[in-house]
């Protein structure tokens, strides 16, 4: 049985998602702790009506980064987690801690990376006059929204969109891409060589 340990900063509807098709799915799997940088953020009600053990790590009570990153890790590993999920994790996190998880920790990005790295990707989509937008799981590396991609969802972006519109289009092929991709690590499906993401039944990684 696998540990799953998911970090949000507020609703946590990819978090949701992932509770979600762990228990339908029977995935040899179960979501340990979801943690969280904000006391008030709405997804920890719903991880503690499932039974799952939350905590908050409030960034704001550390004189430092390293000093929130190294606090947050130690509770992380006391769940013993065989794999990281950020969901909405809204704080940059350093080097050290990216590379102690490094392999089994995920990130959603809501853009086709490498397109659009950072913050305001739908507002940047739409200007940039694009014609598709989307998302990408991939491996947290400490090189911010640039890990190994393991699989991409698209949406067309439609005349008339505006950031919100497109964002929650996004949203709804997140909460069917995240979990999939999750579901992948969890059987041990993925691969990485030369930074390129294989799935091991060849199961289509564009959704």
């Amino acid at each position: 049985m696998k540990n799953i340990v998911i970090l949000i900063s507020g609703q946590g509807s990819n978090m949701e998602a992932i509770v979600r098709a762990c228990a339908t799915e029977g995935w040899k799997a179960r979501v340990k702790a979801v943690l969280s940088n904000r006391a008030d953020a709405a997804g920890l009600v719903f991880a503690r009506a499932q039974g799952i053990a939350t905590a908050t790590i409030d960034h704001k009570a550390f004189d430092s980064r390293d000093a929130f990153d190294n606090e947050l890790a130690q509770v992380i590993e006391s769940f013993a987690p065989d794999m990281v999920v950020l969901s909405g994790f809204m704080r940059i996190l350093g080097d050290a801690f990216v590379r102690r998880f490094e392999g089994r920790m995920v990130n959603v990005h809501p853009s086709l990376l490498p397109a659009f790295t950072g913050l305001q990707t739908h507002r940047r989509a739409i200007e940039a006059g694009c014609k598709v937008a989307g998302a990408t799981v991939h491996f947290v590396t400490p090189e911010l929204d640039h890990g190994p991609i393991i699989a991409q969802a698209v949406v067309p972006v439609l005349p008339g969109d505006t950031p919100a519109s497109l964002a929650a289009r996004v949203l709804e092929r997140e909460h069917v891409m995240y979990p999939r991709a999750v579901g992948w690590l969890v059987q041990g499906l993925l691969s990485v060589k030369d930074g390129v993401v294989s799935h091991a039944l060849c199961e289509p990684q564009l959704l």
